[in-house]
This record gives C-alpha cells, sequence and structure tokens, in this order.
C-alpha cells in the first residue's frame, strides 16, 4: 500500500496531544487546590476521574475501530477532548472538573487505540520501529514543554504586561482569580482544530493484524482468569501507577516541604520528570539490544527505588534533581513489562494488549490513595506507597519466565 507520511505526522501531532493535555495535571493540582479548597484526598480524585477512564473504554474503543474505522474514532476522540474542555470552561466548578476530566479521559483512551495501527499503516511495517520510538520522542517532549506553556498562560493573565496574543485572546473567557483553567481553554483550539483538520482527510484502510485485534469477550474471560496475563496486568497497573503517583504530587510536595512556588519550581521539576524520561527512552533502546530486558528492568527499578527516597527524604537541591532522576528510571518500565508479557504467551495478543491497556487505570488509583494517606500521615509518607509499585515491577523483573527472550548482540 501506498506510504502516507502526512497520516504519520497527524499520528505524532495526536501523541503530542495526548500527553500534553494528560500530564500537565501534576503542575495544574496546587492551583486546582486553591481554588476548589480541596484535601489531598479531594485532589487525588482529579486524577483519578481521568485515569479510570481507560478501564472501561479500551477494549471497546478497539471494536469500534475495527468496525467504523480509525477516522471516526478519531474524530470521537479529539470531539470528546472539547466537550470535556467546553462543559468545564462553561461553569469552572469541583464536580464539573471532574466530570469534564472522565469525558477528556475517554476521549484520549479511544486515541490512544487507533494510533498505533495506523502508524504502522501510513508510515509502512518496515519503518514501524522507527517511527514508535519517534512518537514515544515526541509523547516526552509534549509532556516536558506543556508545563511551561501553562506557566506562560497563567502569567499572562495574571499580568497584563506578561500577556502574549493567545493569553489576551482567553483573557474574555476565563476568570483571572482561576487563571489555571486557560489550560483548557488552549486544549478546545487544538482539538476544534484537530476536529476540522480530520473531517476533511480522507484516511488510509487499517486492516489489523492478528496481533492487534481484539477476540470476543469469551477469550477476555478466559485470559482474565490467566495467572500470566493477571501478573503482567497488575504490572502495567503498578507502572502507571507508580508513574503518575509521583508526577502529580511532584509540585504539591515542594511546595509543602521546601516552600517552593508550585507555578515555577514546582512545574519545571515536573517538566524534567519526563523529559528525563524520554531521554531515559532513548538510552533503554540501546540496552535492550545488549542486555537482558530483565535484567535491565530490575536495575532501573532499584536505581528508581534509591532516587524516590532520596526525591522524598532529600535536602533541597537533593530533590530538584533526584524527582527527574525518577522519571529518567521509569523509561523503561511499560515497555519491559508490556513486552514481557506478550512474549509470556503464545496466542491471543491483541486480546491480551487490550487487557494490558486496561490496567493504565492504576494511574487513577495510585494518586487518589496517595492523596488519601496524605491527609492522614502527611503526603511524604502517602508518596511511599509508590514502594509498593516498585516492589512489585522488581518482582515481574525476577520471576518473568517469557517464552521468547529480547534478542541481544552480545
Amino acid at each position: 500500500m501506498k506510504r502516507s507520511y502526512l497520516f504519520v505526522l497527524l499520528v505524532l501531532v495526536t501523541f503530542f496531544i495526548i500527553s500534553f493535555l494528560t500530564n500537565i495535571l501534576g503542575p495544574i493540582l496546587p492551583a486546582a487546590n486553591k481554588s476548589f479548597d480541596l484535601s489531598l484526598a479531594l485532589a487525588g480524585f482529579l486524577p483519578l476521574s481521568f485515569f479510570i477512564a481507560y478501564g472501561p473504554t479500551s477494549i471497546p474503543a478497539g471494536y469500534l475501530t475495527e468496525k467504523y474505522g480509525p477516522k471516526w474514532t478519531m474524530l470521537a476522540g479529539f470531539s470528546l477532548m472539547a466537550i470535556g474542555c467546553i462543559f468545564f470552561l462553561l461553569n469552572p466548578g469541583f464536580l464539573t472538573y471532574v466530570s469534564s476530566l472522565f469525558i477528556m479521559g475517554i476521549g484520549m483512551a479511544s486515541l490512544q487505540v487507533v494510533i498505533n495501527p495506523l502508524l504502522r499503516v501510513s508510515g509502512g511495517e518496515e519503518n514501524f520501529a522507527f517511527f514508535s520510538v519517534l512518537a514515544q520522542l515526541v509523547f516526552g517532549a509534549a509532556s516536558y514543554v506543556s508545563p511551561g506553556v501553562y506557566n506562560r498562560l497563567t502569567a499572562g493573565l495574571e499580568d497584563p504586561e506578561k500577556a502574549d496574543f493567545l493569553s489576551r485572546t482567553l483573557r474574555g473567557f476565563i476568570p483571572t482569580e482561576m487563571a489555571w483553567t486557560s489550560f483548557y481553554g488552549l486544549c478546545l483550539l487544538l482539538a476544534l482544530t484537530m476536529v476540522g483538520l480530520m473531517a476533511f482527510l480522507k484516511f488510509p484502510k487499517v486492516s489489523f493484524k492478528k496481533e492487534e485485534k481484539l477476540e470476543g469477550f469469551s477469550v477476555i474471560k478466559k485470559l482474565l482468569r490467566n495467572k500470566v496475563v493477571q501478573l503482567y496486568f497488575f504490572g502495567i497497573f503498578c507502572y502507571v501507577g507508580f508513574e503518575q503517583g509521583v508526577s502529580v504530587w511532584i509540585a504539591s510536595f515542594l511546595e509543602t516541604y521546601h516552600g517552593l512556588d508550585p507555578s515555577v519550581e514546582g512545574s519545571d521539576t515536573t517538566a524534567l520528570f519526563w523529559g528525563m524520561q524520554a531521554i531515559g527512552g532513548i538510552l533503554g533502546l540501546l540496552l535492550m539490544k545488549l542486555f537482558d530486558v530483565q535484567k535491565i528492568l530490575a536495575t532501573f527499578v532499584m536505581l528508581a527505588f534509591m532516587s524516590l527516597i532520596l526525591a522524598l527524604f532529600g535536602n533541597f537541591s537533593t530533590v530538584l534533581w533526584a524527582f527527574p532522576a525518577v522519571g529518567f528510571f521509569t523509561s523503561v518500565m511499560y515497555p519491559s513489562v508490556f513486552s514481557l508479557g506478550l512474549n509470556s504467551l503464545t496466542a491471543h495478543h491483541g486480546t491480551f494488549a487490550g487487557v494490558l491497556c486496561t490496567g493504565i487505570i492504576g494511574g487513577a488509583v495510585f494518586p487518589f490513595l496517595i492523596g488519601g494517606l496524605g491527609d492522614l500521615l502527611g503526603l511524604r509518607l502517602g508518596m511511599l506507597l509508590n514502594v509498593i509499585a516498585l516492589t512489585y515491577l522488581l518482582y515481574i523483573a525476577i520471576s518473568a519466565k517469557p517464552i521468547v527472550k529480547n534478542k541481544t548482540i552480545l
């Protein structure tokens, strides 16, 4: 089939927007806290409402994509993103924020299901590995950029002398006492732009490969009873829970224990967390060609544990590099657990991948539990819950018995 690099670009832009919207919750959390006067537990309910959408959405979105094609799934995903933003901006309260995050979460989950098969078809199977790595770098870059964009927007709304064109455009729609909500005004503009663009594009036909297809619910139920599937489902659950359980609370932690401005140092440190994750991904690609993936996973998990302890209990200067170091060491965890899982089963890989993707709801549960524990014991001790996730990931690294091991050159 004819390759279409226009659609490769479309997929890369989609990866950027997904990450841009998803991983801003941490820097926004302290400002939302103040606007709505939330406890840590209620603040943790915000990422819960977003990531919980991945649970009921991922598998049905896969079926819809197979039936109606990628165009309609992507249109639905970006439309839901726009609807969520509009719903919140029209009435910016806590309950509408929770509801809108859930709507946006459904949209983002739908987009995640379709973009990898579309990338494979539009870029060609022979280039899929390269474009997949490029997509992950774009994903990381968006997470790095979004806190800076957020800071610039809020600064422009709060201080007219710092306002740029976008801040002045949004000023008439955003209350200055809730300048942080301007980020969702920008996301609304991005979503509407994507909906308008895709409405006029003729998408290539996407034929799902056997390993991408979802099978019937009888197969899903069978897999859910399989101990191997359960092991790796909770592996993804713990990884995303750990990733979000750290990143979501960085800005709040720095404000609480070090008196740093969450919209400046907190936002910058969160951005570095994601930036270092992208850099670590490049190194991870090289390491997986040199060493067994289980050894790499075990090493990075232990280094992440040491970095987390330094971040939580270190002094001021230590904390500012320890949190980004945690991000660096998360870089290989998701692909390692995912690949070990798929290589531990002989059949039903497409359905198994769909089940694994529902494990992303760990990103909903961990921040919420950390917030609840933070109210009872303090945020520092609450964030120690992440140690449980790391312990489970280390258990996978030690106990995994893949049928096929990753090929190395050593």
